[in-house]
């Protein structure tokens, strides 16, 4: 039996289960905090903010039958259902929840890049159609708007750098498109890279999360967002108690600029890095771009970089995250080891090139 790991994009056919999550605070003399008797105040409070999402999408997308690559296993988390021939498109579901009075809702690219028709279903019931605002592939986040004709309400943002291993969470979502579902669990980690991609750097939870639960929410237990979950861990496709999410403190820059702008122009320096084979902190430039950003700043090959606007680089992806979260024509301040030589240096970042993904 292979184990996979399945992110929540339908064009990377790989199982995806998510769910809304409830983070406890930390256990300590300043905040000490039992298990709970019962999540029910808490789902109260939170269960007017979460939505389900059923799209209609090209069949050409990854259909739930279809074969997945050699190294992966597993279904897809968005719960897709094959259309009567000779349609051919395919039905979807997934979960989001609101984050203004206006309208607007987060869920993961996804369950909504791909799709010709979106329909939102309130905690209350009403089926509103919905149109994306902006869509982010890298971080499988998205934005989309429907028009409720009343204030609706949202939720409140938390500060995931704030939670802890052992903190509790609250997962809610639309599993198998029955509706709002919740499940409690805690967070197993933190940081983790699934080898996805640079931008991985997720909470791990061991709440359940199936097929459905894409784009869901973690609260901790204050019920604020600490988390958006995005890709599981497991042989079958269900849960078998290894989730992730994207942090809040990542997501939430991301999704104001997706609302301001629809999409994420992400800086780009010109070269390549790889990680120290000391293991850091810091990160070697193993090539340099003629005439790009890095190199009319005057970056060789074999230069390493220490840190990014104060901050130290620990390794390749978290320089590549902190080059991208620049827009371009903004300056970096970048420290530099050339030749046991340190100093510091501004780089005015560029646009990344289009192939390397927006």
């Amino acid at each position: 039996m292979s184990v996979s790991i399945s992110s929540m994009s339908s064009t990377a056919a790989r199982a995806l289960c998510l769910a809304l999550g409830l983070l406890a605070a930390p256990f300590s003399a300043a905040h000490s905090l039992a298990m709970p008797s019962s999540f029910a105040p808490l789902v109260h409070e939170v269960s007017p903010t979460i939505v389900g999402i059923s799209v209609m999408e090209s069949a050409g997308m990854q259909p739930l039958d279809a074969p997945l690559p050699p190294q992966l296993s597993g279904s897809s988390l968005a719960n897709r259902r094959r259309a009567p021939a000779p349609a051919a498109q395919i039905e979807a579901a997934g979960s989001g929840f609101i984050v203004s009075a206006s309208g607007l809702i987060v869920t993961n690219n996804h369950v909504v890049g791909n799709a010709s028709d979106i329909i939102v279903t309130l905690n209350d019931g009403r089926r509103l159609p919905g149109r994306v605002i902006g869509t982010d592939q890298l971080t499988d986040l998205a934005v989309i708007k429907i028009d409720a004709g009343t204030k609706l309400p949202y939720v409140s943002w938390g500060n995931s750098a704030q939670v802890q291993v052992g903190d509790w969470i609250l997962a809610a979502g639309n599993p198998f498109a029955l509706g709002n579902s919740f499940t409690a669990g805690i967070v197993s980690a933190r940081g983790r890279d699934i080898g996805d991609g640079p931008f991985d750097h997720f909470l791990q939870l061991d709440a359940p999360i199936n097929p459905g639960n894409s784009g869901g929410p973690d609260f901790d237990m204050t019920g604020r967002v600490v988390g958006i979950n995005t890709a599981i861990v497991s042989p079958s496709g269900g849960s078998v108690g290894i989730g992730f999410a994207i942090p809040s403190d990542t997501a939430r820059g991301i999704i104001d600029r997706l609302i301001s702008h629809g999409s994420i122009p992400r800086g780009w320096l010109g070269i390549s890095v790889g990680n120290l084979a000391s293991g850091g902190p810091g990160v070697a430039v193993t090539g340099v771009q003629p005439h790009g950003p890095a190199a009319q700043a005057g970056l060789v090959t074999n230069d390493i970089v220490l840190a990014v606007n104060g901050r130290t680089v620990n390794d390749s992806n978290d320089l590549i995250r902190a080059i991208a979260a620049v827009s371009p024509g903004q300056r970096l301040r970048l420290k530099v080891d050339q030749d046991g030589r340190s100093f510091g240096v501004n780089v005015v970042v560029g646009r990344r090139p289009a192939e390397l993904g927006d």
